[in-house]
């Protein structure tokens, strides 16, 4: 499903220059659940950024479902997101002056789909995620918690390739983020492939894959024996 091959990424600052990907390898197949860790300035975010067609590498190559991800323009890397991505964010990213069910019809619009047929889909990942009974309520009105399952079933509607996950219990309470990651490990037993951004080591166990990063090197990349999270939920 991914293929990352000698990645380099620098980021240039007048005369300075910052080397933050040092030749990443790794590949990950469809329907794992892999996690990424690393402290701050370890490269995690600078991947994910190239995952999710955000920035682009300097040298090596990213294949995606069979397709080069190179020397896309803003449009291509768009319609490429929207078609093989979804995300899902620490900080929920939902617009806080539409509905739950209209926050997760958003990517279906963008895809051309027909309202009525957006809105029975919105209302069938809102129902997937627990949600129903809160479709018509505002981000405002919500949890930390039922927020973020809003951004999932956002991020399942358009119905992507991959889950690219950014620290999505960062900013929820230890209970409400293991909710959370039961509901992202049934998405996975389904199938789903999902990469999980994380610094925290309980939620990296509950993920069947850590890659660890540090100083943009890949350091340890193992299989670890999956915690399930209804345990804790």
């Amino acid at each position: 499903m991914i293929q990352i091959k000698d990645l380099h990424k620098s980021y240039h600052m007048g005369s300075n220059s910052l080397h933050v990907l040092k030749g990443i390898n790794f590949d990950v197949k469809e329907g794992e659940l892999v996690s990424i860790m690393g402290s701050s300035g370890s490269g995690k975010s600078t991947l994910l950024n190239i995952l999710g067609m955000l920035d682009e590498a300097d040298e090596g190559s990213y294949v995606l479902d069979d397709v080069a991800i190179k020397n896309l323009n803003e449009k291509v890397a768009a319609k490429y997101r929207n078609e093989f991505l979804g995300f899902i964010f620490q900080s929920f990213n939902l617009i806080n002056y539409k509905t739950a069910v209209d926050n997760v019809a958003l990517p279906m619009y963008y895809k051309g789909m027909a309202r009525k047929e957006r809105v029975e889909k919105a209302y069938h990942y809102l129902e997937k995620v627990g949600l129903a009974d809160w479709s018509h309520h505002l981000p405002s009105e919500l949890s930390g918690g039922q927020k973020q399952r809003v951004a999932i079933a956002r991020a399942l509607a358009s119905e992507p390739k991959v889950l690219l996950a950014d620290e999505p219990t960062g900013a929820l309470d230890s209970k409400t983020s293991y909710e959370v990651m039961d509901l992202i490990q049934g998405i996975n037993d389904e199938g789903k492939t999902i990469l999980v951004v994380t610094h925290e080591d309980d939620i990296a166990q509950m993920t069947k894959r850590i890659v660890n990063l540090k100083d943009g090197i890949i350091i340890d990349d193992s299989l670890v024996e999956q915690v399930r999270a209804q345990q804790y939920v």
